[in-house]
């Protein structure tokens, strides 16, 4: 009897190991996730820091020249994945510093560079800078614009007058301030 159970055993046994055997085939598989997170980054290119002066006059009689106080040389560049159906907006504002009485600071986003791919975000219009962040580029989604000047969106920066009527407020100055430019998703 204990002979019969035993060879009953290593019967069961080897039939296990041949059917083990046999799921073996000429094909195997197995389970690849896939994860791509969503990335806000941006980074301004070219200038980091420069004067806007206007030309004094040469002759007496006539104004400073304001038409001459500009700088181009900024360039905004961002990498962006977003999630399902958002997007994203870049705005900008003057965090430290004030602008002196009879002046104000504009700004002008150019169109996004032929570099990058995805979709790009879009310009608006000319805005006055201010210590409230306004929005200057959107309808950001999954894309990219391509690293240092002449990549993204180039800035425009011109400094003018508030009115002709404000001259009269201009006072020799040499102050600075800090224009912050945010990538934020739009809720």
């Amino acid at each position: 009897m204990k002979k019969t159970v035993l060879i009953t055993v290593f019967a069961i046994l080897a039939a296990s190991v041949n059917v083990i055997a046999q799921a073996d085939t000429n094909e195997g598989s197995h389970s690849v996730s896939i994860s791509i997170p969503q990335v806000a980054l941006l980074d301004l290119e070219g200038t980091s820091s420069f004067t806007l002066e206007p030309t004094p006059p040469a002759e007496a009689g006539n104004p400073f020249d304001f038409s001459t106080a500009t700088n181009n040389n900024v360039w905004i560049n961002y990498s962006s994945i977003v999630a399902s159906g958002s997007t994203r907006t870049v705005s900008a504002s003057i965090t430290t510093g004030t602008i002196p009485s009879g002046l104000e600071l504009k700004v002008t986003t150019g169109s996004a560079s032929a570099t990058g791919n995805g979709t790009k975000g879009s310009p608006s219009s000319q805005i006055t800078l201010s210590g409230t962040a306004q929005t200057i580029i959107s309808g950001i989604e999954s894309c990219w614009t391509g690293n240092g000047a002449s990549n993204g969106h180039n800035l425009t920066y011109q400094l003018d007058l508030t009115g002709a009527a404000n001259y009269g407020l201009l006072v020799e100055t040499n102050p600075s301030v800090t224009v912050t430019y945010t990538i934020t998703d739009v809720d």
